[in-house]
């Protein structure tokens, strides 16, 4: 006891009281959940770019096995075989993301639908146009998913993908120029100074007199003429190829939009005095044997539709010339009710692979 004096009074001051002990109560844990290299969850855009570009990659590999294959052009092989084991790695390393993510790996396309004892159905100089358009496509697709990514070791994969389909690209382009097979743009007059719009009437085109392309619109006129000569040579091998009459309607169909977007496009360069693009390295052989599934084909279709709308979408919103925008318009009506046909016969099959959805909540408030 602590006993002090304070103006001659003692004065008692008592110990402190201990704390009662507090009970500890057992909480019923579940187990650990696993360490993750990154604890960041994906977000929608690393599930939907990763996803559609396994499907991509996936179908991509099924197509370049098979040119690789059949190849005899000892310049091409090289180069197709690089693209392939560029596809075979991507495809690894989306797969062991989604592993460590504990999401479900898409199926995607495989060896199945692939059938190597088939004739070639294309020859060597179609697999080096493959090889370009594939990646001229990627780059446009990969810049698109890298722009919308925010987990860096997704964005860092996908600025990687990119990076890598460019310099193919560049490879694919000097190979089609060393064998005379790339059809350059058109050439053009540099202007010999700046000038500014000095009428409305540069937005007109449907009546009287048309002002000359820009050099922009010109551009996109040039590459979907070429993208489309791709796509004709690709149709009318499949519907070569295909026994289901109904799919070979479909693939004789989008050959016929095609050339219908070849003749208007070079209907416009032939009214500026331009001559016409003409495809030089575009040859079906005369095999009807398939070497490819159903389904792979399918997709691919499906696949070149949705392209064809973003890039004539795309080239809308640069057309500064009414005729051209009208053009543009019509055609991507044209390109969305075909694509309506085509993804009615593929979830008709049940060959359509469902992306992922977000959450039904009012399902779940129902169970």
């Amino acid at each position: 006891m602590d006993i002090r004096r304070t103006k001659g009074h003692p004065i008692q001051r008592k110990k402190p009281r201990k704390n009662p002990r507090k009970k500890v109560i057992a909480l019923s844990v579940g187990p650990k959940p696993e360490t993750k290299a990154v604890n960041i969850d994906w977000t929608c855009a690393e599930i939907g770019g990763l996803w559609s570009a396994y499907l991509q990659e996936t179908m991509a590999v099924c197509f370049l096995t098979y040119f690789v294959h059949h190849l005899q052009d000892a310049e091409i092989v090289p180069l197709a075989q690089e693209a392939l084991d560029l596809s075979r790695k991507r495809v690894d390393k989306m797969k062991a993301f989604f592993q460590a993510e504990n999401f479900p790996v898409p199926a995607g396309f495989s060896e199945n639908d692939v059938n190597l004892a088939a004739p070639p159905l294309f020859l060597d100089s179609f697999s080096l146009s493959f090889v370009y358009m594939m990646n001229r496509l990627s780059m446009i697709s990969y810049s698109f998913i890298a722009s919308s990514t925010v987990r860096l070791d997704v964005l860092d994969f996908f600025n990687e993908c990119l990076r890598e389909c460019t310099e193919m690209f560049g490879k694919a382009v000097r190979m089609l120029l060393e064998k005379g097979l790339y059809d350059r743009p058109p050439f053009m007059n540099y202007p010999e100074q700046v000038e500014y719009v000095q009428k409305e009437s540069f937005l007109d085109g449907i009546w009287g007199r048309k002002r000359r392309l820009s050099a922009v619109e010109l551009t996109e006129i040039f590459f979907n003429i070429e993208r489309n000569y791709f796509s004709v040579t690709l149709m009318l091998g499949f519907a070569q190829v295909l026994e289901d009459k109904n799919l070979r309607d479909l693939a004789l169909q989008g050959k016929k939009i095609s050339e219908h977007q070849i003749d208007l496009f070079n209907t416009l360069l032939q009214e500026e005095d331009l001559l016409g693009v003409m495809s030089v390295n575009m040859v079906v052989t005369d095999s009807t044997a398939s070497p490819f599934s159903e389904k792979l084909i399918l997709a691919m279709i499906h696949t070149l539709n949705s392209v064809d709308i973003v890039l004539i979408a795309h080239a809308l919103s640069l057309a500064m010339r009414a005729d051209l925008a009208a053009n543009y318009s019509r055609l991507i009506a044209q390109i969305m009710a075909y694509g309506k046909d085509t993804f009615d016969a593929v979830v008709e099959r049940r060959w359509l692979e469902q992306p992922p959805l977000t959450t039904d909540r009012k399902q779940l408030m129902k169970s």
